[in-house]
């Protein structure tokens, strides 16, 4: 054979390729320009022992730079348990993935059962369905079960004050569903709600969308926007970081429909961007309209407490041409992660871990403005991520400055505005140190 790590026959292949009439595989790839095409050889070392292979991958895991993180924009550093990954790690919850057999699956249905509990008690509503693949695209499903709600309305608003890439995703996700996306003027860094109630008194809005804490930190005041809401026949979703729910106030008091966000706050490790968790949950009369699946507790033929799929009537393999959604699989791995994170943490650490980020934000953001280079962006409240105008100064040089002194100095929002947070894992020192080199 060509290709002695290709399963198929040359015979195989000839079948496949007179099946569609194509003459070969070089006529089948035609379309692929010329000049991207890879003719080299690869550029591989020669065979390895196992040690020269560890100590290849240790030299290449040195040459990255481990920075001291005062970024957030919806990935935090928070600090992980020692005993999370082991407990992860063990092989009946390492090698599990989508539970099809439910009646075997008892230990990935405890816990996602579990997730479900816990994420229901964070946001105040009483269904929560078995993990997303991230906040993001939580958020997109949220707008979608929106649509699908409400019947002849299409049309769905988003905050000007949520974030840009929860924004793109939920473009992408609704662009062949019959869906417009409108934004709500922010004044401030927050939502107008002036702008929303007009948007909604004209008609045909399915649902409006908002996010606490919102792009640039702020915490905003949402009292009364679900009655703006409901008054119009629409739904009224709110996004929020996991961990930030441990303080705020939760979306169900908010009278939030539907509670949807990233999970990476509980502490998931940042590992280059992913993966993290979304969680989505909502009140009861929305149940038949969340994508993924529902896990419920019964009792079997013996009285003992067992679990089971209750709901996947929406899932890819059943009844496609009905569904809401494309989600299949879930991010079921990362769920157990925060799961056993919670477990651990328990109410009152969660509740710490939350108020020492937001007590290390405010000392951070109080320096700052007191030192004479920085200015309030925005005059309102923050929970433990703000914005900042860095005075007669270039933000790309005072963030190269910090990467050559080890901190990863916040995320550039304006030419002249940087946003910065703080989590758990920042010490005092660490903070100081930020606050001098930015204020030489």
């Amino acid at each position: 054979m060509q290709y002695k790590f290709f399963p198929h026959t040359e015979e195989d292949i000839k079948v496949m390729l007179d099946k569609i009439g194509v003459p070969s595989l070089d006529a089948l790839f035609a379309e692929v320009p010329e000049e991207i095409r890879f003719r080299r050889d690869y550029d591989l070392p020669n065979s390895k022992s196992e040690i020269e292979i560890r100590n290849f991958f240790d030299n290449l895991g040195k040459q990255n730079k481990q920075l001291t993180v005062f970024a957030g924009g919806g990935v935090y550093d928070h600090y992980t348990p020692s005993i999370v990954p082991y407990i992860v790690s063990r092989s009946e919850f390492l090698t599990s993935y989508t539970p099809y057999q439910a009646e075997i699956s008892q230990g990935t249905l405890h816990y996602i059962f579990e997730f479900q509990s816990m994420m229901a008690e964070l946001t105040g509503l009483p269904i929560a369905n078995a993990s997303m693949y991230d906040g993001s695209t939580a958020t997109a499903e949220a707008a979608i079960m929106a649509i699908a709600s409400g019947k002849k309305a299409n049309k769905v608003l988003v905050s000007e004050t949520v974030d840009d890439k929860i924004l793109a995703v939920i473009r992408t996700y609704t662009h062949f569903q019959d869906a417009q996306i409108e934004l709500i003027p922010a004044e401030d860094g927050i939502t107008s709600r002036t702008a929303m109630q007009e948007k909604l008194q004209q008609g045909g809005v399915a649902g409006v969308i908002v996010q606490q804490p919102n792009k640039f930190g702020i915490v905003e005041n949402y009292d009364g926007f679900a009655d703006d809401c409901h008054q119009q026949k629409a739904l009224f979703v709110m996004n929020s970081v996991a961990a930030d729910l441990a303080l705020l106030k939760s979306p169900g008091e908010l009278g939030a429909d539907i509670a949807v966000g990233d999970g990476q706050s509980l502490g998931l490790p940042i590992n280059f961007g992913g993966p993290s968790v979304g969680y989505l949950c909502c009140t009861e009369k929305l149940i038949r309209k969340m994508p993924g699946r529902i896990v419920g507790q019964t009792l079997d033929n013996r009285g003992q407490r067992a679990f089971v799929l209750t709901l996947q009537a929406r899932e890819q393999h059943i009844r496609r041409e009905k569904a809401t959604s494309n989600i299949c699989s879930n991010q079921s791995l990362m769920a157990l992660w925060a799961t056993i994170y919670l477990s651990l943490m328990g109410k009152e650490g969660l509740k710490e871990a939350a108020q020492m980020s937001v007590n290390g934000a405010h000392y951070l953001y109080d320096k700052l403005i007191a030192s004479g280079k920085f200015k309030p962006a925005f005059n309102q409240p923050f929970f433990n991520e703000f914005c900042v105008k860095y005075v007669g100064g270039n933000v790309d040089e005072l963030q190269q400055r910090l990467i050559d002194n080890g901190i990863l100095g916040g995320i550039k929002m304006a030419d002249d505005m940087l946003m910065l947070a703080v989590t758990e894992k920042r010490t005092k020192e660490e903070v100081d140190l930020l606050v001098s080199l930015v204020t030489q």
